[in-house]
């Protein structure tokens, strides 16, 4: 099972996976508009 996070551009609220499998708006606020969240990759020096 694939861990996804998705975040409502509006209320900026983690959205569950199965919500957005049933539909595409926001439980929260309503909106239409969610995105994946990337995440930052920092890159370490070697001493």
């Amino acid at each position: 099972m694939k861990m996804v996070v998705y975040k409502c551009f509006y209320c900026n609220k983690i959205v569950k996976e199965e919500y957005v499998e049933k539909r595409v708006r926001c439980p929260y606020c309503g909106s239409k508009i969610l995105f994946k969240p990337r995440v930052t990759n920092v890159k370490v020096k070697a001493v």
